[in-house]
């Protein structure tokens, strides 16, 4: 009888522990939201673990009036804005100026970023107001607008296992770890030039009919069309050579 006593009250104390495990256990997973979790194997191409992808987001330019005025950078700066906002981007252009004590530099450059814009052919900008958050620190004046973004939705410097354990052959495959080829694609996907480039090529430009008369004329003439580049050594080249 004792000894079923006792197996009772093991069984028991068994189901408390797994029974606290269970509901302790999504707390602990709330704790680190942003964590990655370790859902299989790893993907051996970093362009499917951390793909560029295309969203509509807001494209921003802050601009630093010299003296509150728009200077020849400040001016460059803005139409080349302009060029991406008519390539890339539709709606309005917002401009932010800054309240508060520099809001008297800023106004004077506000009517200069206008003129600007206009002069690009860009219309429709809606003038307002922003609070900075450290007044000590320059406000720039801030031109968005939504238009198509690069964009990698993965965050790097995530972890999910070791690259090699010590109790264990895990991680000795000599394969790419989750981290590798993040940083690359999230700099790719922020200097690209023209976002829709990752969806579709561009078209193809018209040739060069001179450079193309010329090859045909050498291919009838049974000479190479390629161009002849001619190597010179100079006192540097010619190191180590015999």
């Amino acid at each position: 009888m004792c000894d079923t006593m006792k197996t009772r009250r093991s069984h028991f104390g068994s189901g408390r522990v797994v029974l606290l495990a269970a509901l302790v256990a999504p707390a602990l997973a709330a704790c680190s939201p942003d964590r990655v979790v370790d859902s299989g194997p790893i993907l051996s191409d970093y362009r499917a673990r951390h793909p560029v992808a295309l969203t509509q987001a807001p494209i921003t330019l802050d601009l630093l009036p010299a003296g509150g005025k728009l200077d020849s950078r400040g001016r460059e700066q803005v139409r080349a804005f302009a060029d991406e906002y008519r390539a890339t981007g539709g709606g309005p252009i917002n401009l932010q100026a800054p309240a508060g004590p520099g809001a008297g530099h800023a106004s004077a450059a506000i009517d200069a970023i206008r003129r600007e814009l206009a002069s690009a052919g860009v219309a429709g900008v809606r003038v307002s107001t922003y609070q900075p958050s450290d007044p000590t620190l320059a406000s720039p004046i801030r031109l968005s607008y939504i238009g198509t973004k690069a964009v990698v939705r993965s965050r790097c410097g995530e972890w999910p296992r070791d690259l090699a354990s010590a109790s264990s052959v895990e991680g000795w495959q000599n394969q790419t770890y989750w981290n590798h080829g993040c940083a690359y694609q999230q700099m790719l996907a922020s200097q690209v030039a023209d976002p829709r480039d990752f969806a579709t090529p561009r078209a193809e430009a018209p040739s060069d009919v001179a450079m193309r008369t010329r090859a045909i004329g050498k291919v009838r003439e049974g000479s190479d069309p390629g161009t002849g580049w001619q190597i010179k050594n100079t006192s540097i080249g010619s190191v180590g050579a015999n």
